[in-house]
């Protein structure tokens, strides 16, 4: 059995384009980051400790199975060396869509599998380089009125109408939506679940 801890509907689909059967357990975990923590170190050790936290949780569920498997993946904006997480308010927002502005961000997504019974697990941290075009302050508040910019690292969402501030991307576009397909399908096989053999026999 195979789960997903994780809430977002964009990694459930995701994960559906690569596993057919699997459940969701999201994890409540405290993501704030270390003084000093480097992005990539925080997005791994997030995705680490989503995958162990639904593990725990899922213990105590009557569907346990011992032989159960972890996903969890998180996704940080990064500018200037600095963690761009979900906006609090407008006034974040503006904040971080000003950082954005008229240049390239990269997005770190971060993902780890992770084999409860046996205590391994793998993990990956994939790089993307977005750039985006120059945005007005009337933009911002326009876009922060759609409600999409409310729940998304870096107060965009590139699946939806933030995709209007993409100028160009280059890396993994997947991996910015919430879950890096090409990776997360390797370590996948690493565990005996293989993509594209799972979705042949539907």
């Amino acid at each position: 059995m195979l789960v997903l801890a994780s809430a977002s509907p964009r990694r459930k689909e995701l994960l559906s384009l690569l596993v057919k059967s699997f459940e969701v357990l999201p994890a409540d975990i405290d993501e704030t980051p270390k003084c000093h923590e480097q992005a990539e170190d925080y997005v791994l050790r997030m995705a680490v400790e989503k995958a162990k936290a639904a593990a725990l949780k899922y213990q105590s569920l009557p569907t346990f199975d011992e032989s159960a498997m972890f996903i969890a993946s998180d996704t940080s904006v990064v500018v200037d060396g600095v963690i761009l997480g979900k906006p609090l308010n407008l006034d974040d927002s503006n904040r971080m869509l000003r950082l954005l502005s008229g240049r390239s961000h990269q997005v770190l997504t971060s993902l780890c599998v992770y084999h409860s019974k046996h205590q391994h697990f793998l993990t990956k941290c994939v790089a993307t380089d977005v750039t985006f075009r120059s945005i007005s302050d009337v933009e911002i508040e326009q876009y922060w009125k759609s409600g999409e910019p409310q729940d998304k690292a870096g107060s965009y969402a590139v699946q939806g109408l933030g995709s209007v501030f993409v100028a160009s991307l280059s890396g993994s576009y997947s991996a910015v939506v919430g879950l890096p397909l090409f990776e997360t399908a390797q370590l996948l096989n690493q565990f005996g679940i293989h993509s594209l053999e799972e979705m042949s026999h539907e």
